[in-house]
């Protein structure tokens, strides 16, 4: 079977931020933020996953041990450079999209939880990872580019399964698509400014994560022109 794979990564860093400043480090208490907060959120997404699939939560709970290690690699980021992570203003950021989970979950709906968690989620974490790489701190860099290939693992779990499942769920995708899309846009603009700060441009991130959600649900196997109308629901809202 087909799967994602995480591209070669380059040793060019390009026109680095000046890691020491208050601006750099204020912005980056918010961005590490997202990301401790985005890894403990989805080991908590699959280990529920895994309460709806008991066959698969053997399987589901190694993918939600792997995110408690990346959480503790980018903690530990923080700490290299004295910065204390704004954990409120991010666990604010995720609420949306938590929500959405948790309604979906309480509905014992499968193939939402799996196109918020190991689509949406997981594409969203691949693309800000791939834009933060050339210009992170050496520590952190060490650190984000073996997380990056472990979330290719978990996006591949949910693109496998969706694949499999896909003519009984196209329908809810569909839907699930149209409600989650337009949050993880709204959550790219929020960022932007700090990402910016850390030169990373918000332009490339939404560009890289709609070529990572774009190709999972190419093997998933939505028809191009269904990808089209799907990618559509970014410009909404």
């Amino acid at each position: 079977m087909a799967t994602l794979e995480a591209p070669e990564l380059g040793t060019e860093t390009g026109n680095l931020p000046d890691f020491t400043t208050e601006t750099y480090k204020d912005a980056y208490s918010r961005i590490n933020a997202i990301v401790i907060e985005g890894e403990q959120e989805a080991h908590d997404n699959y280990i529920a996953i895994g309460t709806l699939l008991p066959d698969q939560a053997e399987e589901l709970t190694k993918l939600a041990r792997m995110e408690l290690k990346h959480m503790k690699g980018f903690t530990a980021c923080a700490n290299n450079l004295g910065v204390t992570a704004d954990m409120a203003f991010a666990k604010e950021f995720f609420a949306p999209l938590h929500n959405n989970f948790t309604t979906a979950l309480e509905a014992g709906k499968v193939p939402t939880c799996l196109l918020i968690q190991a689509l949406l989620i997981e594409a969203f974490a691949i693309s800000a990872y791939h834009i933060y790489i050339p210009v992170a701190d050496p520590f952190a860099r060490k650190i984000t580019e073996g997380v990056v290939k472990d979330e290719y693992t978990h996006l591949n779990y949910g693109q496998e399964w969706l694949k499999a499942n896909l003519e009984s769920c196209r329908e809810e995708l569909e839907q699930a698509n149209r409600d989650n899309l337009p949050l993880i846009r709204r959550m790219l603009d929020q960022v932007a400014a700090d990402a910016a700060v850390l030169h990373m441009d918000k332009e490339d991130l939404i560009e890289d994560f709609l070529i990572a959600y774009q190709e999972a649900l190419t093997e998933i196997g939505f028809s191009t022109r269904e990808i089209a109308r799907m990618a559509a629901a970014a410009l909404v809202g």
